[in-house]
């Protein structure tokens, strides 16, 4: 977005805002670096959750600087767009859904490491009945890999479902 002082000189369309505003789009209109003519749904979207008057007051705050307008007008169009797509919970509801599926992701995560530990440990007892393992390149390597629990993991699979990796 450019933030320069308003709209570029000989401009003939008016910002996404005046249009949607229909008011004549002024060589120093506060719209103008964060609206352009080409995406009118930015402007269309903040208007109906704002208002122009409360997002014009917003970017003409004194304490807000001025290579901070940019990131502010990105925020209220996130907010904006969250909110025509779910108007009760906007971004809150965003937020909740993909929280909920990092938690999904972290007990996926807690099983396949189980499930792991298990395999190992299962492997190291069948190596240990049966004697020395043969030496291979790929062997040597897992020979210096710990378990990452040092007794055997038993996995509920019928509350979990199958195992992760079939």
């Amino acid at each position: 977005m450019k933030e320069g002082g308003g709209r570029k000189q000989g401009a003939a369309s008016p910002c996404a805002a005046c249009k949607l505003l229909r008011r004549r789009c002024a060589q120093d209109c506060v719209f103008a670096p964060y609206f352009p003519a080409d995406e009118p749904q930015k402007f269309a979207n903040v208007h109906k959750v704002f208002g122009a008057s409360n997002v014009n007051k917003m970017l003409q705050f004194q304490d807000l600087p001025m290579h901070q307008r940019g990131d502010a007008v990105s925020s209220m169009v996130y907010e904006a767009n969250a909110r025509v797509r779910d108007p009760v919970y906007g971004c809150v509801g965003a937020i909740s859904s993909l929280q909920q599926q990092i938690d999904v992701l972290q007990t996926q995560l807690a099983l396949a490491q189980a499930e792991v530990a298990h395999l190992r440990v299962r492997q190291n007892r069948c190596f240990s009945n049966h004697g020395p393992r043969p030496t291979s390149p790929t062997n040597t390597l897992d020979s210096h890999v710990k378990p990452i629990f040092d007794m055997d993991m038993v996995v509920d699979q019928a509350s979990y479902g199958s195992s992760m990796w079939s």
